[in-house]
């Protein structure tokens, strides 16, 4: 079912989105959180689909605020409301014109499940400096952005480091995930004294930052990081007295995982959709200290300075080299990974 309100208020979107339900044969709301998507016109289509996927396993009201002509005409609120038509849950998608779209968090407020976690999502790559300090970010005990996309991706993911609040993270974090579980099952192995190591990735790959980082935390030795053609990462090396532990992933679908005196093993390591992520993401709504620890590592490390006196390989090279590209290669490269869902 589908509902166009132009000119609206949010007392009609509450009142239409009631009538559906009931309409539909479902009066119980029943769905267990909020989720904001904070986007433009460009952008909205995928992360409109990524969440409908993503509510299948969490049911939510998905809010999609999009800005239109903030600073001309008058302030003016249309609205599109989308019930039962592929899963559970509620799509409104809220498009703001004039001085409105300056004040979007009083229109949102009146639209939240009552009782219910908020999760705030920036899908593209502009997001506030601190997420945490937003407006649309104060309402959320979660909030969700993406470094990969940003133009400049490892100055957002210093700058999302520095203004860390608890509850903050980040998808070049979870595209993590499995690299550290198959890593954490290798070194639950017997092994030998590991003395470095390094992670090889794309250039200006926020994700392979991230990954050096927590294994210099946890590890205790300097990770250093070379570049690759990508996709994404493509490989992780752990230098051991005996030999090398190595996860080496060229296609972004199956990895090889080498361990000094074991035959090699083929992994799937496939590069998750986005829809993946942010439902990964929508399973704990508690702050993710592992990754605050990794963010503000990498961020010290690009401005040349150690922790615990673990110095790792300085990454201002790496990042000097991707923002000194030319303007037109990094924008070529941001087009074509523009219909891409995963950056590790």
């Amino acid at each position: 079912m589908n509902i166009d309100l132009t000119g609206t208020t949010t007392r009609k979107i509450q009142d239409a989105l009631t009538q559906s339900r009931h309409l539909m044969g479902g009066p119980a709301v029943g769905m267990v959180l909020t989720l904001i998507i904070v986007t433009d016109e460009s952008a909205q289509y995928d992360a409109v689909r990524a969440a409908t996927e993503a509510a299948r396993e969490h049911p939510c009201r998905v809010l999609t605020v999009i800005s239109r002509d903030p600073r001309g005409g008058s302030s003016r609120l249309d609205a599109e409301i989308r019930m039962g038509e592929t899963g559970p849950g509620e799509t409104v998608l809220l498009r703001m014109y004039g001085p409105l779209a300056e004040h979007a968090d009083s229109v949102v407020v009146p639209l939240l499940m009552p009782d219910t976690p908020v999760v705030t999502w920036w899908p593209g790559g502009k997001v506030p400096k601190v997420p945490g300090k937003d407006p649309l970010g104060t309402l959320a005990q979660r909030r969700v952005t993406d470094s990969y996309a940003a133009r400049d991706r490892l100055g957002t993911l210093a700058q999302l480091a520095e203004g860390y609040r608890p509850g903050d993270t980040d998808f070049a974090w979870t595209r993590l995930t499995s690299w550290r579980s198959l890593l954490a099952a290798a070194l639950d192995q017997p092994h030998d004294e590991i003395v470095g190591g390094e992670v090889e990735a794309e250039p200006d790959s926020p994700s392979a930052e991230l990954l050096a980082a927590w294994l210099s935390i946890r590890l205790g030795v300097p990770i250093s990081r070379t570049v690759s053609e990508g996709p994404g990462l493509t490989g992780a090396r752990l230098a051991t007295t005996g030999g090398d532990i190595q996860i080496h992933r060229p296609d972004g679908r199956v990895a090889t995982l080498c361990r000094p005196g074991q035959p090699d093993r083929q992994v799937s390591l496939l590069r998750r959709p986005m829809a993946e992520l942010l439902a990964e993401e929508l399973r704990r709504l508690d702050p993710d200290e592992v990754y605050h620890e990794s963010a503000v590592r990498f961020a010290k490390d690009l401005a040349g300075g150690t922790e615990d006196g673990v110095a790792s390989e300085p990454l201002s090279a790496t990042a000097e080299a991707a923002r000194t590209r030319p303007a037109e290669q990094r924008d070529g490269e941001a087009a074509e990974q523009a219909g891409e869902e995963d950056g590790a």
